[in-house]
């Protein structure tokens, strides 16, 4: 339930109806917007009355938020939710492109890969030191090492890091990690999402390979329930019946988002196509939906890569995706 109040409400009467509603044993998300002040009514509410919250001047109107989805939906928070870290905005307007390789290798390549890639317009450097593969014989990244070289490359070179989690026991080791990911074949890790939701990290949540737009949503919702408000959205494409590209973009995701919920949503081109020359068409799609952002997989010899490689952009592929998207993203009106 939320209850939509009047224009420039005293803040005195507002505490003293949050006051009221916490003595009903709910909790309440407040939002306060250009326009519009809403609070959010957190817990069991089928038995109130909305007439119950009549009696209070400054309440314009009572309305029920029926999706299972409550602190994520845009019903509870109409203003884009902008997350900061380390400086850059995300979300609202602010569009960032995230690149780096699917799997840390050495030193000297994900040195190499962040001081260009920074020098391209890059925000942040992705790049996974624990990596969930199908097969249990494929290379299943450096591991704790794969994580000490990506905070060696966000000292040399300032970048903040973007990497991938597995389990609630690894929490410890991502304490530097700027920004902790969450991939598609963990999305419902219940478990896992609980643990990040007592985190005060900023998570990326990428979206299930075969999960609807309200799995996906309510995935978010399961790390706002811990507390912790600093959510993304990730599409990096779903399974479908088609085999001649590795997944399909789902780019209707992009407005869909957009209207039921208030986070931000990046696009993964790399993930969707899994071929390196549909990166920069399915970049350019997602540019003009509407997305926050996109992640790019780019590697100094994607030949040579021990994942991923047929998708991942070489150095100089990546300089003129970015010129492009740098383009694009002025001619949207947006900011990089």
């Amino acid at each position: 339930m939320i209850l939509i109040l009047k224009p420039n409400p005293d803040q005195a009467r507002i505490a003293t109806l949050i006051g009221h509603i916490k003595k009903m044993g709910l909790s309440v998300n407040y939002s306060e917007g250009s326009r519009t002040t809403i609070l959010g009514l957190l817990g069991d509410t089928s038995a109130i009355d909305p007439e119950d919250f009549e009696v209070f001047d400054i309440v314009e109107r009572v309305q029920r938020v029926t999706e299972p989805f409550k602190q994520v939906n845009r019903k509870m928070h109409p203003e884009d939710t902008v997350i900061e870290v380390a400086g850059r905005k995300i979300g609202a307007g602010y569009f960032n492109v995230f690149a780096g390789p699917c799997s840390v290798e050495s030193e000297e390549q994900i040195l190499e890969v962040a001081e260009r890639v920074k020098k391209a317009g890059a925000s942040f450097l992705r790049g996974g030191a624990f990596k969930p593969r199908t097969s249990p014989y494929s290379f299943q990244g450096l591991e704790a090492e794969g994580l000490k070289l990506l905070l060696e490359a966000k000292r040399q070179t300032g970048m903040p890091i973007v990497t991938e989690i597995m389990s609630e026991k690894h929490l410890d080791l991502f304490a530097d990690v700027d920004i902790i990911q969450l991939g598609a074949r963990n999305m419902q890790n219940f478990m896992l999402l609980k643990e990040l939701g007592r985190s005060d990290k900023p998570i990326l949540l990428k979206r299930g390979l075969s999960a609807t737009m309200e799995e996906f949503l309510m995935a978010a919702e399961y790390i706002f329930a811990g507390g912790n408000k600093n959510v993304m959205l990730c599409e990096r494409g779903i399974r479908t019946f088609e085999t001649m590209i590795r997944n399909n973009l789902d780019i209707s995701a992009v407005p869909l988002v957009k209207s039921l919920t208030h986070l931000p949503i990046i696009i993964d081109p790399s993930h969707a196509a899994g071929k390196r020359e549909l990166v920069q068409p399915l970049s350019r799609a997602a540019i003009a939906a509407g997305a926050d952002g996109l992640m790019i997989e780019t590697h100094n010899n994607p030949a040579c890569a021990l994942c991923d490689g047929a998708q991942s952009l070489d150095l100089p592929m990546f300089d003129n995706v970015m010129d492009d998207i740098k383009r694009r993203v002025a001619f949207e009106g947006r900011s990089m």
